[in-house]
């Protein structure tokens, strides 16, 4: 059986885990935790990065931080996790679904200010698939509306928008480090800071509420509670686990980037006989291969290519229901607009196998079937 996803492991995870219980430091916020945010920071050039139990969790604290609250209303797709709507509405606010372009599956930026009420308090563009929404018109629309940018780039890790990493460009980004994605900590995450006025904020948010951050640092001499937060600390032997992977995030990249490579030249001809369409890539961005997938004609012939690979022994999967379809999406949101492309598209999307490891007559094999089916 050719699975769908396998988690990443690279070779040394388990001697920097062990380390980690060396030290007798296994909570959070301990070295390897330090290493892994250092390292970010470097990587995407914002001014701070703090690790995460997940991207859900970093997305609260965005929301935290960009102080939203009961009544307010937050722009966003409805082609997206869960995740994405949770953070705010557990703020007390309400989701605002626009409809996404065709081509990338990002949210169709000219439909935001159609959008905006007076009680619009952010924007979240979606990087889907790890490439990049239109950044510059989300971002001059947000400061025309003095709005929060609040970057979901959970599936953006190392992936970048006219030179910048994705995560880096709004006020706030958040990244995923699930076992589903490139690279992992098993359940993790990492909020993105780029005004260096928020950092204290956020470091306090993350330590349930208290200052311990500046008392590790020398800068006081006892903590205590000075605001409201929660635990968003992730164990360092999970941010042991993720600077293994760090150390390695190029060899990774390259090798899922072949495999993406693999699927695209392999499926070619498929797409110009007009049986499928393929991944599209806007010249200015530069993607991360966190997934490949391909658009068949409906739902109905989606459902039965999805039963012929898996009679092959191959796990393809379908993606996200969109939001607004669903029974929470009703009750704490709203679409704004028309539902041209959101549900229809979703209905033909495709993922298949792509995973570190995955080998090159393994991919051939999947795309043999995938010609099989339509020949």
């Amino acid at each position: 059986m050719i699975h769908f996803n396998v988690p990443p492991v690279v070779g040394n995870e388990m001697q920097f885990i062990q380390e980690a219980i060396n030290n007798h430091k296994i909570c959070g916020d301990g070295e390897f935790t330090k290493k892994c945010n250092e390292k970010l920071e470097e990587m995407t050039g914002v001014a701070k990065v703090l690790l995460t139990t997940s991207c859900t969790h970093a997305t609260e604290m965005a929301a935290l931080l960009a102080e939203i609250q009961e009544g307010d209303e937050v722009i966003m797709p409805s082609y997206t996790f869960v995740s994405t709507a949770d953070a705010f509405v557990l703020r007390g606010a309400k989701a605002v679904f626009v409809d996404i372009r065709p081509d990338t599956m990002n949210m169709d930026e000219t439909l935001l200010e159609a959008a905006i009420t007076d009680r619009t308090k952010a924007i979240v563009p979606v990087h889907y698939a790890g490439v990049g929404c239109e950044m510059d018109a989300i971002m001059e629309i947000a400061k025309k509306y003095h709005l929060t940018v609040i970057e979901d780039a959970a599936q953006g890790v190392m992936a970048s928008y006219r030179g910048k990493p994705l995560g880096s460009i709004g006020d706030y980004g958040c990244f995923s480090f699930h076992e589903t994605k490139n690279l992992s900590m098993g359940e993790g995450g990492a909020i993105l800071i780029n005004d260096p006025d928020k950092i204290e904020d956020a470091e306090i948010i993350r330590e349930k509420g208290t200052n311990r951050s500046k008392f590790f640092r020398g800068q006081i001499d006892k903590y205590t509670w000075v605001n409201y937060g929660s635990s968003y600390l992730p164990s360092d032997m999970n941010s042991a686990y993720l600077w293994g992977q760090l150390l390695e995030a190029d060899t990774i990249y390259r090798d899922r980037m072949a495999i993406w490579n693999h699927y695209n030249t392999s499926l070619q001809s498929l797409a110009e006989e007009g049986r499928i369409e393929l991944p599209f890539i806007p010249d200015h961005c530069v993607h991360n291969a966190h997934m490949f997938y391909i658009k068949t004609k409906d739902l109905e012939e989606r459902t039965r290519l999805i039963e012929h690979l898996k009679q092959n022994d191959i796990l393809a999967v379908f993606h996200y229901i969109p939001l607004h379809n669903a029974p929470a999406g009703q009750k704490y949101g709203r679409f704004s607009g028309e539902d041209r492309y959101t549900t229809k598209e979703s209905e033909r999307i495709l993922r298949l196998p792509l995973y570190y490891g995955l080998q090159e007559d393994q991919v051939e094999y999947i795309c043999d079937k995938v010609k099989e089916f339509y020949r």
